[in-house]
């Protein structure tokens, strides 16, 4: 997956994550949209630390395809 793939996956998540916290505004969320909520979350987490060691990788001479999505429980609240 090249940056731009990822970086437009980040795109669309906070697109959706947005269009879920406006929604949650005053009744608040089903049950569903929240799990789906930390979904997006969780996936942002690990488009963000995805992204960042694929950029490390390459600034340091090293072959950036070779970066893989490290699972939830890793990058789980990610701080940017």
């Amino acid at each position: 997956m090249a940056d731009q793939d990822i970086i437009a996956n980040i795109d669309k998540l906070i697109a959706e994550e947005h269009e879920l916290r406006s929604r949650s505004v005053g009744d608040g969320l089903s049950d569903e949209d929240r799990t789906r909520m930390r979904r997006v979350e969780e996936q942002l987490d690990q488009c963000w630390d995805l992204l960042r060691r694929r950029r490390a990788a390459r600034e340091f001479g090293e072959d950036p395809d070779q970066a893989q999505a490290r699972p939830v429980s890793e990058v789980e609240s990610y701080r940017q």
